[in-house]
């Protein structure tokens, strides 16, 4: 048996990768695996795609749609300033978008600059890994936020 991390789409297509929370309308609304921003989530799409350019136009709007559907999660169950949306495709070649609360917290200076731009360790650092005895009550309200919209 493979990694989930290997092809995470074809993972929870099949129910075998534990950062999904929902399966939304476009794709499955998935935790982070890091967490130095409290509530970082991931959209992947239901099926594999490398751009969005690839979906029709409906399918366009829907991710686009579910995709802020996460964000009014995180401003309704975090205290975070506003959210930051990228979708990128260039490290994980299939589309994905990921979903940032900014916070107060961050140092001013950063707060006004991409999310990309923190140091590298904050992506593979195990301070900042998905936890679920630190994450798992804010993974449940973004859950439970996400399944209203069903």
């Amino acid at each position: 048996m493979s990694d989930w991390r290997e092809n995470r789409i074809q993972a929870a297509q099949r129910g075998e990768n534990p950062m999904v929370m929902v399966e939304l309308r476009s794709g499955f609304a998935c935790i982070g695996d890091t967490q130095f921003l409290e509530g970082y989530c991931v959209l992947l799409p239901k099926r594999e795609v490398f751009s969005l350019n690839d979906f029709t136009l409906a399918e366009r709007s829907q991710f686009l749609t579910d995709m802020s559907l996460i964000g009014d999660a995180l401003l309704s169950v975090t205290d975070s300033l506003r959210i930051n949306y990228d979708i990128l495709g260039n490290t994980d070649n299939y589309l994905h978008a990921h979903i940032f609360p900014r916070y107060l917290s961050e140092a001013p200076d950063r707060l006004k600059k991409p999310i990309w731009l923190y140091e590298a360790y904050h992506w593979s650092d195990e301070n900042y890994a998905y936890d679920e005895r630190k994450h798992g009550n804010l993974r449940s309200k973004i859950t439970a936020y996400l399944k209203d919209y069903q």
